[in-house]
């Protein structure tokens, strides 16, 4: 098996290094940021690679359950809050495996009608500030443990500007900070053991794996100068969205979601939220196993951008209400990442669009990764109802 991170790696001098199998869990790719070169591209997070909803899920759910296992009782005043876009739906597993933990993600889509109680900046991300929308303010200043969770730490710069924020609003004698993986240097990790003592509060991190990303100095020049010059190469290879709608008839379907049921974490998930929704997924999932083509085949459940939990727990339910389907779970994204077609590198293929909601940063396009070329039979579109707008529904 080729390494999914070696083109990266060959070419820009990037080493990573970590506990065996951090290569199974971790590829890499070259963001079309000039703020930072790398992306680190997650197998099990279900943004960037189709994978099985199952593991997709698990992977939260177990980091939830080791949280639990070091809060102890104090697990029961925990509030879980996720990071936007990347981290929505993991945010909303680990919620799931502590067990009572309601859950809340940043949001970067402004709600009218909705007064932000917080925000803080992701300075390295293509789209920077994330907002905080809870439908009850409470949420955030319960006095209970509060549990941070992002796809992967690099740095831990985005971890302590919220930590600064939300201690303000609300001083707290415990956090957990979980993720996927842990790329700190010991720098920063020393910043967070710092904030930890200025703050007069315990901070314990949580992570699947730990390791370390070297990067050269001129590791962002070089980044830059490389997806031009691939861009450049691939211009008149580029596959596009239009070229698949030419050959595809969309089918619409209208699910019976709850009544009152969040359809995420954005305004506050309570865990009455999840009973209600552990109850209606088994119907949800004959409705759309119904809708599918007879014969089974190829199924990819595709969520869109901050809207992934719901989606993961459909595709999860379906994968048990259908077997004849080989279900995969990913999401839409607005970050801009270089594809390259090499079995050495994360990110192989790429479809872009443009955006069917109104979010803060404007319309923009919007892509998703390692599906054009996959095999798929059949493409399910999940959708909540602020994005189920005339520019989704256009032929």
């Amino acid at each position: 098996m080729v390494w999914t991170g070696s083109w990266v790696a060959e070419r820009l001098g990037v080493r990573l290094s970590g506990a065996p199998g951090i290569e199974d869990l971790l590829g890499l790719a070259l963001r079309r940021n000039p703020k930072r070169a790398h992306l680190l591209v997650s197998h099990v997070l279900g943004k960037h690679v189709p994978r099985s909803p199952r593991v997709v899920a698990e992977a939260g759910r177990a980091l939830g359950r080791e949280v639990r296992a070091l809060l102890g009782p104090a697990a029961d005043e925990a509030v879980v809050l996720g990071y936007a876009e990347t981290a929505t739906g993991l945010g909303q597993c680990v919620a799931d495996g502590i067990g009572t933990a309601p859950y809340l993600h940043s949001t970067r889509r402004p709600v009218p009608g909705v007064t932000p109680v917080g925000g803080f900046e992701e300075a390295h991300s293509h789209a920077t500030s994330h907002l905080l929308l809870p439908a009850d303010p409470a949420l955030l200043t319960a006095p209970g443990p509060l549990v941070l969770v992002d796809d992967e730490f690099s740095t831990g710069s985005t971890v302590i500007n919220t930590l600064r924020e939300l201690h303000a609003l609300r001083p707290r004698t415990r956090y957990v900070v979980v993720a996927l993986t842990d790329m700190r240097g010991p720098a920063d990790r020393a910043r967070l053991d710092a904030l930890a003592t200025e703050l007069d509060a315990r901070v314990d991190l949580v992570a699947a794996v730990a390791g370390h990303v070297e990067l050269p100095p001129d590791v962002l020049d070089r980044g830059l100068a490389l997806v031009a010059a691939e861009e450049a190469r691939q211009a008149d290879r580029e596959r596009t969205a239009e070229a698949v709608r030419s050959r595809a008839t969309p089918l619409r379907l209208e699910l019976d979601w709850p009544a009152g049921l969040p359809e995420g974490g954005r305004h506050g998930f309570a865990p009455a939220d999840r009973d209600r929704l552990d109850a209606a997924l088994p119907a949800l999932a004959e409705h759309v196993r119904a809708a599918l083509p007879e014969g089974g085949g190829r199924l990819l459940v595709l969520g869109t951008e901050e809207l992934m939990y719901a989606p993961l727990r459909l595709a999860e339910a379906v994968e048990t209400a259908a077997p004849e389907w080989d279900v995969r779970f990913s999401t839409t994204t607005r970050s801009p990442v270089l594809a390259v077609d090499d079995p050495g590198y994360a990110i192989r293929t790429a479809l872009t669009f443009p955006a069917h909601d109104d979010p803060a940063d404007g319309p923009g396009p919007r892509y998703t990764y390692n599906v054009a070329g996959a095999g798929f039979d059949a493409l399910l579109l999940v959708t909540d109802a602020a994005g189920d707008t005339p520019a989704l529904r256009a032929p």
